[in-house]
């Protein structure tokens, strides 16, 4: 059930009082709880790009998960410009600096640093819930037949879209995502920012590389169960993440970006 109003527990990442200093301390300190000992056994790969606004409550909420597994996370910062370098080192996590520009390249520069059995991908705008670690990688190391994880998530507005509007707009997109599964192809529904693998299927498959006109986290996920590593298993709420509107608002806000989502949906130019 998708709740109508952004809970309390994910509002305090993106309204606290701490500054970020502040915060990077409690990131660092939450992240020794479950960066332990080796093996790593999950691996949370997230690139930005000058995310100095963003990165730190999205750090915050990941180092703060509750998980019995050992877990790294690793931020891979391509060619920033602000301080998110600093900001990424200051909340005790891995920094992988990637010169070469582009999500792709970012990607897989984490997928080759990455050392767990299991590669999360994480984005710099979103904030996990504290039980997204754990929910999106048990399947994976539990279950052979799975070979890719893929979460549910909700819309935090920056802009002056109201939250009731994009709770509406969630339950049409849930419709395009029950029309991908069945008509078009369940890989559409998977995003960088809320999915998962095995790391060592995702070297054999050539990481998140993809043809021009694709994007790289749905072609990852095709060429996943294509190469016979399993089906493609959908993360239900009880671990919704939740990410900003910017990318709705980059496309020119929600009518656009919903005319975007329907053109795309039915193969209209």
């Amino acid at each position: 059930m998708r709740p109508i109003k952004i809970p309390e527990k994910v509002i305090k990442y993106f309204k606290s009082n701490l500054s970020k200093e502040e915060m990077c301390k409690q990131a660092s300190a939450a992240y020794k709880a479950i960066h332990r000992k080796e093996p790593i056994v999950i691996s949370v790969v997230m690139p930005a790009y000058n995310e100095s606004n963003n990165i730190v409550p999205a750090l915050t909420s990941l180092c703060e998960n509750k998980t019995n597994y050992n877990v790294e996370i690793i931020v891979v910062n391509n060619n920033s410009s602000d301080d998110t370098e600093a900001l990424i080192n200051a909340c005790g996590v891995t920094c992988v600096n990637e010169k070469k520009q582009g999500i792709t390249v970012a990607r897989n520069a984490g997928l080759q640093q990455a050392s767990g059995t299991v590669v999360l991908n994480a984005d710099a705008d979103t904030i996990y819930p504290s039980n997204w670690i754990s929910e999106m990688a048990e399947p994976l190391l539990k279950d052979n037949r799975i070979a890719l994880t893929y979460g549910t998530f909700g819309t935090v507005p920056i802009g002056t879209t109201g939250r009731l509007v994009y709770f509406f707009y969630e339950h049409l997109a849930e419709l395009t995502r029950s029309y991908n599964s069945f008509v078009k192809d369940q890989a559409v529904n998977v995003y960088g920012f809320n999915s998962g693998f095995r790391r060592a299927q995702g070297l054999q498959v050539d990481g998140f590389n993809h043809p021009e006109g694709t994007n790289e986290d749905g072609w990852l996920a095709v060429k996943l169960r294509n190469a016979g590593f399993g089906k493609l298993h959908r993360i239900g709420t009880n671990a919704m993440a939740w990410t900003t509107d910017r990318r709705i608002q980059m496309d020119g806000g929600l009518l656009a970006g919903l005319k975007k989502r329907l053109k795309r949906l039915f193969n209209l130019s």
